[in-house]
């Protein structure tokens, strides 16, 4: 006699049943008719257009052009900051970068909220700073927005993710490939996924 393979059957109908199951989300209510990018849309796409075609026809050494484009379009960025032309502004009217601050290649700044970022900081390359998230409790999946405020002398390593409404305080040092998803205190080595503080920053002054 040849036995059923019992489990896979009910793995199989478990993956159906779990098919079949209502969404609990109803895309078709979705609505961000409240949400203001801060400016009209036609400054929005011209921003994006200016942005794909400047930035990566720029040289590296062309900051400040970069940076007057950036300012042009309603950024507020100190002196001596560098960014990379593979960065990416989604609002630049929405970003605040402070005197002598790195922002590497392939960053981006999903600025729907403000992002502040301040003094001698540097974002390594490819971090996510992200101020746009859902309301999981939603059906119609409503769209939150909360800002990020990084404050002075911070280093966020490579390839890190930045939630909406976190502030990482001054001199904190975020290790790569962390996920930041609540505040963190100044002064400390963070890493990890979700990112928490392993030990102070000791400075060589």
């Amino acid at each position: 006699m040849i036995s059923e393979p019992i489990n896979h059957l009910n793995t199989e109908n478990n993956s159906h049943s779990n098919m079949n199951a209502e969404s609990f989300i109803d895309l078709s209510k979705y609505d961000q008719s409240w949400y203001d990018r801060g400016k009209p849309t036609w400054f929005v796409l011209l921003w994006w257009f200016v942005q794909a075609v400047t930035f990566p026809l720029t040289l590296h050494p062309l900051n400040g052009l970069r940076c007057g484009i950036l300012r042009l379009f309603g950024a507020r960025i100190g002196k001596k900051v560098l960014i990379r032309p593979t960065a990416r502004f989604t609002y630049p009217w929405k970003v605040t970068i402070g005197d002598y601050s790195w922002i590497g290649d392939n960053v981006v700044f999903y600025s729907l909220d403000q992002i502040t970022i301040g003094n001698n900081c540097v974002i390594s390359q490819k971090s996510y700073l992200c101020t746009g998230s859902h309301d999981l409790q939603d059906p119609a999946f409503g769209l939150q927005t909360a800002r990020i405020n990084i404050q002075d002398g911070v280093w966020v390593a490579a390839d890190c993710f930045v939630a909406p409404g976190v502030t990482i305080g001054a001199n904190a040092v975020i290790g790569a490939r962390s996920s930041v998803f609540a505040d963190i205190p100044p002064g400390q080595v963070c890493r990890g996924t979700p990112c928490r503080p392993k030990y102070a920053r000791v400075t060589s002054k």
